[in-house]
């Protein structure tokens, strides 16, 4: 009669490391595709708002300059 379990084999051992290493090789190749695809859809949206953060810096550096202006033409002012 045989046994209930029998015991594995020296390749059958060999195929399931394999197997196991290629599992998590491939699991390491999806993680690492999956932060890839963050990181580009994240360059996406900062290039799309890349023009936008310009003309704000641009209105920002346009204020402070006016404010200066004002300022020094209050001081020599009458």
């Amino acid at each position: 009669m045989a046994d209930a379990v029998s015991p594995l084999t020296p390749d059958l051992e060999e195929q399931l490391g394999r197997i196991r290493r290629a599992r998590e090789e491939s699991e390491k190749f999806v993680a690492e595709q999956k932060k890839l695809t963050a990181e580009a859809l994240k360059l996406d949206r900062d290039r799309m708002l890349a023009p936008w953060q310009i003309a704000l810096s641009g209105m920002a550096a346009g204020a402070a300059f006016f404010g200066a202006g004002a300022a020094f033409v209050k001081i020599l002012g009458p």
